[in-house]
């Protein structure tokens, strides 16, 4: 027999052997990380597309090995698929964006989507600028200053105000403030029809080429609530016609985009009224589809803390399919394969362990995370194991491959009541942590930790070091850069043979001691006082 792409059932046999073999072995081994991250990422899985093939050829096969390590299922109607329902919108080619009179290209000059989910929206909208598009009280900042912007479309900076002084929107750490997601809750919240945000590579904290490519296929929301405000159309807009717009604006021709966002971040910027008209008809098929989340349990030892958890997560998802490259595979092979690996390989130390925590150890594969954490959210929504019950949200998401470091990175630790646990751990194992190196892309906000940490659990990421062993100083951030700028959500995003999983067999095992230590604890973590997330936590304990 032979599958697409000329996979033959005996090579296929071979790939899942190679990438199954764990508990058997001796701990973790990089070589099993490897060997799972090159199945995971093969073109067989098609880019491992929502509602795809590719989806239900990676769930069957992690749900086997979940059930291969001695997990008990934990999803719906005693299996381990956690059925999520969503709709997908997609752009049909007939949709048009005029701006300022100049009618732009899509894909080249902008991306959107239409959130309310409907098959065709038509707006003629006055354009207003509102810098940064945040309301925070607590900050005393208000990009609007009372502007009514109902049926208008808004354009807008992401990210936030820069700051050095931690208690002003988190100083260089980006606040959910800053994220995207944020602004176009906040302009449908004003009764907005639309929001462009204005695309640099130093606001966003990546290139054109990784927007464009998340958007150009179908785009999958949580069904629409129907008095639940949505944006008739949510999209980005590239740098160059953005700063065609803002010429042909009286308002504000003449200044740059740097002068713009230099406005945009004085707490005094008033909204400016450009003048001119957008005119949009969005045109969309709607189809409810649905994905799912695979959820197995290793059950606790301690009959009186055995409802409580440790949640381990990884998404497996990635972008699928592209009509028309040369390379039309989204292989996903760092983004998030790497995880996955990790997961299943931690899965089978705790199943072939004599050795149980007296919590249990609850291991979630969440889908739709590039769609915007939608299976993270709905399995925060409906979980296994109760929100107040969850001790900690252990996160892999996108780990590097490039060898053994020095240091090893835990955005979000710092904010729970593991911090001594974390740091205890960490000079255990002979490793610093390293502050995030670029608090200010708010990483936290971009994966699926911060879907739990809305809810009240602790949560935060196991994350790749910078400070790699034999290397020089700046070689790891080098390497980074050069993944996020040449091959972050692009098909180059495959499985190299020269790749070093040395460093990501560490982060596996650094993760396995905390959900061994945390699910021995007596008391259940929480946050730190002030934090953000810590009124949920109190709101799930009670």
């Amino acid at each position: 027999m032979t599958f697409r792409h000329g996979l033959s059932a005996a090579l296929l046999l071979s790939l899942c052997s190679c990438a199954s073999e764990g508990p058997a072995g001796p701990g973790i081994r990089s070589a099993g990380l490897a060997a799972e991250t090159r199945f995971l990422s093969h073109d067989l899985f098609e880019g491992r597309g929502v509602a795809t093939k590719g989806e239900q050829l990676t769930t069957e096969y992690l749900a086997a090995q979940l059930a291969l390590a001695g997990a008990q299922p934990a999803g719906d109607a005693g299996g381990y698929f956690q059925s999520v329902p969503l709709v997908e919108v997609k752009a049909q080619p007939d949709t048009q964006l005029v701006v300022a009179g100049r009618t732009l290209r899509p894909l080249d000059e902008y991306v959107g989507s239409n959130e309310l989910q409907t098959g065709r929206e038509v707006l003629d909208a006055e354009v207003v600028f509102v810098g940064r598009g945040i309301t925070a009280p607590e900050f005393d900042w208000d990009d609007y200053k009372g502007t009514d912007v109902t049926g208008k479309l808004l354009v807008l900076f992401t990210n936030e105000p820069s700051s050095e002084d931690e208690a002003f929107f988190g100083g260089r750490a980006l606040t959910y403030y800053g994220r995207w997601t944020f602004k176009y809750e906040e302009a449908a919240r004003r009764g907005a029809s639309g929001v462009l945000i204005v695309h640099t590579d130093d606001t966003a904290g990546y290139p054109w080429g990784v927007v464009r490519n998340s958007w150009s296929g179908p785009q999958l929301y949580v069904e629409r609530e129907p008095d639940e405000p949505k944006l008739a159309f949510a999209g980005w807009l590239t740098s160059e016609a953005a700063l065609a717009m803002f010429e042909s604006s009286p308002a504000t021709a003449g200044r740059s985009l740097d002068e713009l966002l230099a406005e945009a971040n004085r707490p005094e910027f008033q909204p400016i009224a450009l003048g001119v008209q957008a005119q949009a008809d969005v045109r969309s098929s709607i189809v409810p589809v649905e994905t799912r989340n695979v959820v197995g349990l290793f059950p606790g030892s301690d009959a009186g803390l055995a409802d409580q958890a440790v949640l381990y997560t990884a998404h497996w998802d990635h972008l699928g399919t592209v009509e028309g490259a040369e390379d039309t595979i989204y292989n996903g092979a760092v983004d998030n394969a790497t995880g996955c690996s990790v997961l299943l390989a931690i899965a089978r130390e705790i199943g072939a362990s004599a050795r149980r925590p007296k919590r249990s150890l609850l291991f979630a594969f969440v889908g739709a995370e590039e769609s915007g954490l939608l299976g993270s959210a709905y399995y925060a929504a409906n979980p296994a194991v109760p929100m107040g019950k969850t001790a900690v949200n252990l996160n892999y998401d996108g780990l590097f491959p490039f060898g053994t470091t020095r240091d090893i990175s835990l955005p979000g630790h710092e904010r729970t009541t593991l911090l001594q646990v974390v740091v205890d751990l960490a000079e255990q194992s002979g490793l610093e942590i390293t502050p995030d190196a670029h608090p200010e892309q708010g990483y936290y906000y971009r994966s699926d930790q911060f879907s739990l940490a809305k809810r009240g659990v602790p949560a935060f990421s196991i994350r790749s070091g910078s400070r790699y062993v034999g290397r020089p100083a700046g070689w790891g951030e080098e390497r980074v850069n050069q993944y996020r700028q040449q091959h972050y959500h692009q098909p180059s995003d495959e499985f190299r043979e020269d790749w070093d999983f040395s460093g990501i067999a560490d982060l596996a095992r650094f993760g396995l001691e905390i959900g061994r230590i945390v699910g021995d604890q007596a008391d259940l973590p929480t946050w730190a006082p002030g934090d953000e997330f810590l009124a949920a936590r109190e709101a799930s304990l009670r």
